[in-house]
């Protein structure tokens, strides 16, 4: 504590003004600019790093459903164990049989270690349910439910026990709860026979009761609240590249992720073989966080949803072969699956859909505003592929707004083709992705100043800075996308829309970095780049005002010292957001001068929210996750000046009141 006040004491001080050159930021108060809209900034989820199964979603089953290729990948048996296909749910029809084994000494058991094991918690409670039916004889059986540590030096192995009772011959639900007396990141759960009569068992979960919001079918609570904190403004899901799949057949199908949890049939997931230099062999897609999931999520964090649906192309890096997708004349089927959404979001309970959606437990419509179709589909089989679906959904549905691509790449002949492309097409906003390196951010301050005002607006869908040779979150790259974003804000009027990519990343399953989220079985990290979203999330302000510095905005432009900077209002409060970073390895003296105030007003008040750090390869871990951390301090004002100095890399939020 007493080295960061010292710090922050040397931060803002006007006494340091005469040591060097000051820099003054005019800002222009009088005339109001551009609004800013409420999606401006938000969260791009793909299943990517195990972010889905293994991350956010809950469940702390691995294969539950025995819907794994290998039936049985991810379990442990001993015993009598049969599988079988003839279950009680047609989408997922295996299960396991549990008999005697003749012997009443060798035991029968099934056991689960999860996804890089069962992460429980210290008093901590957790639902075990199942799916299950007598399988022989007509009395009850009994089943040994346990967490246990296999590789402990304990006397006994369960260190947790409950026992359910199978009490009928026809497939029921059956639970229990367990309260785990310890914290073991890496604990299995195990499944005893008890008695001599066989038992069938179909869709084995553990969750913990504890999720976000309660869900029995819930998030883990502590990443959806990271993204709660974020305070997105918009929600893009569930992809990414798995919207594409490696082959049509693992597209990601939305219809398969709604209705009953227990009948929502496993998908491949692309990203299982995509780098085989970090293959994981067992990356598959329960589908338990399915579309009705991402919708809640959208109304829980008060963020517009944007689901992203397949054009019926296959991922284009991975087919070179035109039968690898489907044929622009075949494509209704494809279309009316984005129709369907649409009306499994907003429509009535009367309809197919609007019903499903209130079976599973929310009548009111959940005011879709938005729809992607494609991905990073390029040259021109993407719009031949996108004109149908723009078409069908302007007649039946003229009020949802149309987002369209283009392309894999920040510019090049594939970017300037899709655009005017894009624009022919009528799409209302274009996905822009770029994951660049250091100097393409320092040189893309103005990137959006001179985008043409009347054509689609801009969605930078999938953006992070990516420094060669180090592809982790450490501090530099945070303050270049921090430096880079000022540029979304002077340009609200175009830039609709922005989210960093991907998400989340699990420590020990990841395939791709950098990322915003990192976590194990039971802690969380908020990166440096995490707070610099979480900044500009909490201050996205209502409209843009005029900044400048020698008459010219602030984009790292030569003669600018690697100087950043923007400014906007919120009309609510009155309040000035001006966001400031200094790239360089020097600090700068700066004056913000106020202008356009009205007469007898003054500034009131001010504060920084900094975010700063000296080694610039310092970042946040899961031994020590709050290195990199946003600090706020007091700012002195007079009149309607500011005047102080900004340290050596260093990006800054200032709150003025007036």
């Amino acid at each position: 504590m007493r080295k960061l006040t010292a710090f922050a004491s040397a931060l803002f001080l006007g006494c340091m003004a005469l040591q060097a050159q000051t820099h003054e930021l005019v800002l222009q108060t009088k005339k109001i600019g551009a609004p800013i809209q409420p999606t401006m900034y938000g969260i791009f989820f793909e299943d990517i790093n195990f972010a889905a199964d293994g991350g956010l979603y809950a469940e702390l089953v691995e294969n539950r459903s025995f819907e794994f290729p290998q039936r049985l990948e991810g379990w442990k048996t001993v015993g009598n164990v049969q599988v079988r296909e003839d279950g009680p749910f047609d989408k997922n029809p295996h299960y396991v049989r549990l008999g005697y084994t003749g012997h009443k000494d060798k035991f029968t058991v099934i056991e689960n270690s999860g996804i890089f094991g069962i992460g429980v918690k210290q008093d901590a409670t957790y639902r075990f349910s199942v799916w299950a039916r007598i399988a022989e004889g007509n009395d009850p059986v009994r089943i040994r439910v346990e967490l246990c540590d296999p590789y402990g030096n304990e006397e006994r192995q369960a260190f947790a026990t409950e026992r359910v009772t199978i009490d009928s011959k026809e497939w029921k639900k059956y639970q229990v709860v367990i309260k785990s007396p310890r914290t073991n990141p890496k604990a299995s759960l195990r499944i005893f026979l008890e008695g001599k009569q066989a038992v069938d068992l179909e869709h084995i979960s553990l969750f913990p009761t504890d999720t976000w919001k309660g869900r029995e079918n819930g998030m883990r609570k502590d990443l959806a609240q990271a993204l709660a904190d974020l305070k997105p403004g918009i929600f893009r899901f569930p992809g990414g590249c798995i919207v594409e799949g490696t082959d049509l057949d693992t597209r990601y199908n939305w219809k398969n992720t709604v209705g009953p949890v227990e009948n929502r049939p496993l998908n491949e997931n692309r990203w299982q073989y995509t780098f085989p230099y970090r293959y994981l062999s067992d990356y598959y897609q329960s589908y338990g966080l399915g579309f009705y999931e991402f919708f809640q999520l959208c109304e829980d964090f008060g963020a517009e949803a944007l689901p992203v649906l397949s054009c019926g192309l296959a991922c284009q890096f991975q087919n070179d072969d035109m039968n690898a997708h489907q044929p622009v004349e075949l494509l209704d089927g494809y279309v009316q699956d984005a129709l369907d959404l649409i009306e499994f979001a907003n429509g009535s309970t009367d309809s197919k859909w609007g019903k499903l959606r209130a079976d599973m437990g929310h009548p009111d419509p959940f005011n879709l505003k938005f729809i992607a179709i494609g991905n990073e589909q390029w040259d021109e089989i993407y719009p031949e592929h996108l004109e149908p679906f723009v078409k069908a959904i302007r007649k039946a549905y003229p009020n949802i707004k149309i987002v369209g691509s283009a392309g894999p790449n920040s510019e090049g002949d594939q970017f300037d083709y899709l655009w005017p492309q894009m624009k022919r097409l009528g799409a209302d906003l274009v996905d822009e992705h770029f994951y660049r390196p250091a100097n393409w951010f320092l040189s893309q301050g103005a990137r959006y100043d001179n985008y043409d005002r009347k054509g689609p607006k801009v969605f930078a869908g999938e953006y992070a800075c990516h420094i060669s040779g180090k592809k982790y979150n450490h501090f530099y790259p945070a303050l270049l996308e921090a430096a880079f974003m000022t540029g979304l804000d002077r340009n609200a009027d175009i830039v609709h829309m922005a989210t960093y990519a991907p998400l989340f990343a699990h420590v020990e399953g990841w395939q791709w970095r950098p990322d915003l989220i990192w976590f194990d079985n039971l802690n969380t990290v908020r990166t440096a780049s995490y707070y610099v979203q979480q900044l500009y999330g909490h201050y996205k302000g209502t409209n843009v005002l005029n900044l400048t510095m020698d008459g010219m905005a602030v984009t790292g432009a030569e003669g600018q010292d690697g100087l950043f900077a923007s400014s906007v209002l919120n009309a609510p409060t009155g309040e000035i957001y001006v966001k400031v970073a200094n790239t360089t390895g020097h600090s700068q003296q700066l004056t913000l001068k106020v202008e356009g105030l009205k007469k007898g007003e003054t500034l009131k008040s001010a504060k920084a929210i900094v975010l700063q750090s000296n080694n610039l390869e310092a970042e946040n871990t899961i031994a020590n996750p709050n290195l990199i951390k946003p600090f706020e301090i007091s700012l002195p004002v007079n009149g309607n000046f500011i005047k102080g100095s900004l340290p050596a890399y260093t990006f800054v939020v200032l709150v003025i009141s007036k």
